[in-house]
């Protein structure tokens, strides 16, 4: 693969494709150390918040938009970040994005009222947007083919990885420490990242497009707008007219972005992408996954603190079955993944994880014993390992090479819209059937919520099949 594989053609200097090991090695830890830090920030406060709540007095809604106010900036930037990094130098963009992040952390910890920890997030995921897919593109420049498949499982077990121990960092921090050294601990490693990054990478660009604002504009706002009336139907009433209101202008501004991106010359996201089926099918996919998935984790990496008692550190290595596995199977999906199929892997993956879900849905009580969710964590474990590499070969594999860096973003979008659309489809399903008011409310409010997330995904498995098998057109 070439360094134009995930960014457009390159008109900047080339690395060298012949890098030895350690050379390889230096530009997986300046690319992976950034993809890992704003992954991990992605459920970072999960064990965290039981704590957060307390000290900030904040509300089940603030919970949620303690999560959705990273992802949602997150997602709503990362294609336009990519073509501003494409125009004014991806190394370029990749450095401001680490800085940005950096200082947001230090926002975060300094944060003592729940509205300035969500703006703070939200600044963060501008960050993160400018890492996350320039990551990819500028690894890309240093992979020779042969390797490519290899490197993806690597970037995908560092970036699946970071999303699973978040949790399990955030319960050591806030039990070590307190909450605000969940963000205080980014700052040296951003600073470390940023100058190793500088010194490493190469700067290279991609071919200038016009920034499609308009399409930003509408998008953001739509996702936002229907994101805010699920969080808030529960509580506020799904026909109140402030939620029936967002949700209605959230689709009408869905609606309206599909109608600009069709007609504009230069779009945020090209429609033709779809009309190739694996590429359509695995973003179907990553959008439940992520919605299944992470809206889960969300509740249940709360459920050891509300119900059984645990500190946020005993929470977070409760979850280790769980989020170790992906660590372990991600990297050989990605080695196994041109020989074995994609189909194959993902679909087993989604199987297994809508299986976890269900059977912890089916044993969750406030008695229940740690010892009956190990296997269902393994699986699902397993499940997400399965997922993350081979999904990104697919999109990679769907698309020319002047469209891989706008294939990899809109993956990532997605994915990202999924996490915050599960949150917020889950937290409302948990505040219609329990609370945090005793053990007893908050499982009856995680049963009906883990079953919802299990249903997605299982949804997702099924989609899954139509992905071409091995050796067959992607398209």
């Amino acid at each position: 693969m070439t360094a134009t594989a995930l960014g457009g053609r390159d008109v900047g200097q080339q690395p060298k494709p012949g890098r030895g090991p350690r050379g390889l090695g230096v530009v997986l830890a300046a690319v992976g150390i950034p993809t890992f830090m704003v992954t991990l920030d992605n459920l970072v406060v999960t064990n965290a918040l039981p704590v957060i709540k307390s000290e900030l007095n904040a509300s089940l809604g603030d919970l949620a938009w303690f999560v959705n106010a990273y992802t949602l900036s997150f997602a709503a930037l990362l294609l336009t970040a990519a073509a501003i990094g494409d125009r004014l130098g991806r190394r370029r963009m990749f450095l401001a994005g680490i800085a940005l992040f950096t200082l947001a952390s230090a926002a975060c910890a300094l944060a003592t009222e729940s509205w300035m920890l969500i703006a703070s997030r939200a600044v963060q995921g501008v960050g993160a947007a400018a890492v996350m897919p320039l990551s990819l593109t500028l690894l890309a420049g240093a992979v020779p083919e042969k390797q490519r498949s290899a490197a993806i499982g690597i970037w995908g077990g560092i970036s699946g990885l970071g999303v699973a121990v978040g949790p399990v960092v955030g319960g050591a921090v806030v039990d070590g420490l307190n909450w605000q050294w969940i963000f205080w601990l980014n700052v040296p490693v951003g600073v470390a990242a940023v100058l190793l990054a500088a010194r490493v990478l190469t700067e290279s660009k991609g071919t200038a497009k016009k920034l499609d604002l308009a399409g930003l504009v509408l998008a953001a706002g739509g996702v936002l707008s229907i994101v805010w009336g699920v969080i808030h139907g529960a509580d506020d009433g799904w026909t109140s007219a402030g939620v029936l209101g967002t949700l209605v202008a959230g689709v009408v501004l869905l609606a309206a972005f599909i109608g600009w991106e069709r007609r504009t010359a230069a779009p945020m996201l090209p429609l033709r992408l779809f009309s190739v089926r694996s590429f359509s099918v695995v973003n179907v996919v990553s959008f439940t996954f992520a919605v299944g998935v992470f809206g889960s984790v969300f509740l249940l990496a709360q459920f050891f603190q509300v119900v059984q008692g645990y500190s946020p550190y005993q929470s977070g290595v409760r979850t280790l079955p769980w989020t170790a596995a992906p660590l372990v199977v991600a990297p050989i999906a990605g080695l196994i993944v041109d020989r074995v199929g994609a189909r194959t892997l993902i679909t087993a993956g989604q199987v297994l994880l809508a299986v976890a879900l269900g059977w912890i849905a089916l044993i969750t009580s406030p008695t229940m014993q740690y010892a009956d969710l190990v296997v269902p964590f393994v699986l699902a474990g397993v499940g997400m390992g399965l997922t993350f590499a081979p999904g990104a070969s697919v999109v990679m594999g769907s698309a020319a090479d002047a469209d891989r860096g706008v294939a990899s973003g809109t993956n990532n979008t997605i994915r990202e819209v999924g996490v915050a659309m599960g949150v917020a489809v889950l937290a409302s399903v948990f505040a219609s059937a329990g609370s945090y008011e005793s053990p007893a409310k908050y499982a009856d409010g995680l049963v009906p919520a883990v079953w919802t997330g299990a249903a997605v995904v299982a949804v997702g498995a099924l989609v899954a099949l139509l992905l071409p098998g091995r050796g067959r057109s992607t398209v």
